[in-house]
């Protein structure tokens, strides 16, 4: 898999690009504020249908503007896809070949990328809800039920979490409706635990390998699901129901849902230490790139072809070892772009096929290639 055409109008300060991408090697070179990371953000969101960067959607969009279109033209090894996504306000369109879709998850796992950037630290130091996110992005791009089962979720949780605040607030006694969407929550919440579960058991494995094959052999990495239901989870459905029919006068008292997959979480121990709380900063990011290794792998083992791998000014934050790590999985025939402020970057990829493009000002010229 991988991009072969990107067109982007009105998007944050690309006013207008057309590229031709390389299917190998990518390398987005210019000084910071230029509008490298734009384009990674857009491949990300065409992945995602979400940024990386904002919650607010009308922010994607020039500030002069109403309206940014992004397509791209997609190859797989049996056939071609045209995606495209108008943005306008806080509104998305999302288009397969042309076709408007009607609910977004229809467009989820036509393309596949996997992120590297520095903040990558904070997925394993930072709070339950980068964990979540790496979790739900990963599921969500190669299985459109998982999508399906997160989009009705956050629904019946939205309106779960509205009606404990309104029997809360102003004594509504509508205990029928909340034990229908009790059922609902547990029925649909078990599901995804359940993909979770399943997803976590694959990815340990590789991650592990890749922990270890990173220091040679002296940190064993296991991950462990954190469930906010409590630790049995041989029956998640018979839980999950008990925990709210126990816990009901306090989420009332709370106004929100105190338990789900909503709240739960990923711990990561290397050699029996949890290390977000007790590792190292060099350990932290040796799990990280484990880790996102990992969801590389993993989503090749699923989807039978590699997913888009960009990296947004990484190689700035490792050492040497790490950075031979990098340097490994781009050699695997991945499409790579890269962005960077220093083109000597180059001196590590002497063997690809690469495409150099200068970005300044919201303009990208391609400046050269092998």
């Amino acid at each position: 898999m991988f991009v072969s055409k990107i067109n982007l109008v009105n998007y944050r300060n690309l006013n207008r690009v057309l590229l031709d991408l390389s299917p190998n090697l990518n390398i987005l070179a210019g000084d910071n504020g230029q509008g490298k990371t734009n384009l990674l953000e857009s491949l990300y969101l065409m992945a995602t249908t979400s940024s990386h960067r904002t919650n607010i959607d009308k922010d994607l969009i020039n500030w002069e503007k109403d309206k940014a279109w992004i397509n791209v033209l997609v190859e797989k090894k049996n056939y071609n896809t045209k995606l495209s996504m108008i943005l306008e306000g806080s509104k998305k369109k999302f288009m397969i070949n042309n076709t408007p879709l009607e609910r977004k998850y229809e467009f989820l796992g036509n393309l596949n990328v996997v992120l590297f950037s520095p903040e990558d630290l904070y997925l394993v130091k930072g709070g339950p809800s980068y964990r979540r996110d790496f979790i739900n992005t990963e599921l969500s791009q190669v299985s459109n039920y998982y999508s399906k089962l997160l989009s009705e979720y956050n629904h019946i949780l939205q309106q779960r979490n509205n009606l404990l605040k309104n029997i809360r607030d102003y004594g509504n006694k509508n205990y029928d409706v909340l034990d229908i969407l009790d059922e609902k929550l547990v029925s649909t919440g078990t599901k995804i635990i359940e993909k979770r579960l399943e997803v976590i058991e694959k990815l340990q494995i590789l991650a592990r390998l890749n922990q270890r094959r990173i220091t040679n052999g002296s940190e064993n990495l296991i991950l462990n699901y954190e469930c906010s239901i409590g630790r049995g989870l041989d029956n998640i459905e018979v839980i999950f129901r008990k925990e709210l029919e126990d816990n009901r006068d306090e989420e009332i008292r709370k106004g929100y849902s105190l338990f789900g997959p909503h709240r739960d979480d990923i711990i990561f121990k290397v050699n029996g230490i949890d290390i977000r709380k007790y590792g190292s900063q060099g350990q932290q990011r040796t799990t990280a790139l484990a880790l996102k290794r990992a969801e590389l792998q993993f989503m090749k083992s699923e989807t039978g072809e590699y997913p888009d791998l960009i990296l947004d000014d990484f190689f700035l934050e490792l050492d040497e070892g790490r950075k031979n790590t990098l340097i490994e999985i781009i050699a695997d025939s991945i499409q790579t772009i890269i962005t960077t402020t220093d083109i000597n970057i180059l001196d590590n990829f002497k063997n690809s096929n690469y495409k150099i493009f200068e970005v300044k000002k919201g303009d990208i010229t391609l400046r050269g290639g092998f």
